[in-house]
C-alpha cells in the first residue's frame, strides 16, 4: 500500500488546522497514513550563516519522512495573509537542503481559519511554492469560518462536509492509480 505523510503547518498546540487535518484523515481510513507533528522537528530560524555551518539533523530526518511517502496531506495555517513563520521556516530549510524536496509527491492541501476566506491566501501561496519544489498539488480545499462550521471534531456545515468528502475521495482515487 502507498504511504501518505500528513502534517499541519502550525506549531500551535490548539491548532484548528490540525483539527481539520484529523477530520480529513479519518475519511481516508482505508489508506496507509502516518501523521507527524512538525514541532517534533525543531529548527532554528533559517539564515545563510547557519546554513554554512551545515543542515540541521532535523531537516534530514524530516526529509527522510517525506521521501518514504508517495503522497502528502498538508494543513496550511495562515498568519496575516501568508503561511506562518514556523511553516515557512520549515519549507526554507527543506528547500535549501534539496531544491526538489517534494519531487514526484502528490499533494492534498487543506486550510482553515476563523475568517470567511479559510486561509485561502496561505493555501494559494503554498500551492505555488510546492510546485516549485517538485510537488504536484492534486486537490486543495479552503475551509471557511472554522468556529462556525466545525465542532467536536466534526464538520457541522453539510455543504462543506460534502465538499471535503469530494476532495478526499478524488485525491484518494488519484493516488491509487
Amino acid at each position: 500500500m502507498k504511504k501518505i505523510l500528513a502534517f499541519a503547518g502550525s506549531n500551535s498546540s490548539a491548532s484548528i488546522n490540525r483539527q481539520l487535518l484529523e477530520n480529513v484523515l479519518k475519511r481516508m481510513d482505508n489508506l496507509d497514513i502516518e501523521q507527524i507533528r512538525l514541532t517534533d522537528f525543531s529548527l532554528p530560524i533559517f539564515s545563510v550563516d547557519l546554513e554554512k555551518r551545515g543542515i540541521p539533523e532535523n531537516v534530514l530526518k524530516l526529509q527522510e519522512q517525506i521521501d518514504r511517502a508517495v503522497a502528502l496531506v498538508v494543513a496550511v495555517n495562515e498568519h496575516n495573509g501568508g503561511p506562518s513563520a514556523f511553516f515557512k521556516n520549515t519549507i526554507d530549510w527543506l528547500s535549501r537542503n534539496r531544491r526538489d524536496f517534494l519531487q514526484d509527491k502528490k499533494i492534498l492541501l487543506i486550510s482553515t481559519s476563523p475568517g470567511a476566506r479559510g486561509a485561502k491566501s496561505s493555501l494559494e501561496y503554498t500551492e505555488r511554492i510546492f510546485g516549485r519544489f517538485g510537488g504536484e498539488v492534486l486537490e486543495s480545499f479552503s475551509f471557511p469560518s472554522f468556529k462556525d462550521n466545525f465542532h467536536d471534531g466534526k464538520v457541522i456545515n453539510e455543504v462543506l462536509d460534502m465538499g471535503i468528502q469530494d476532495v478526499v475521495t478524488t485525491f484518494a482515487h488519484q493516488i491509487s492509480e
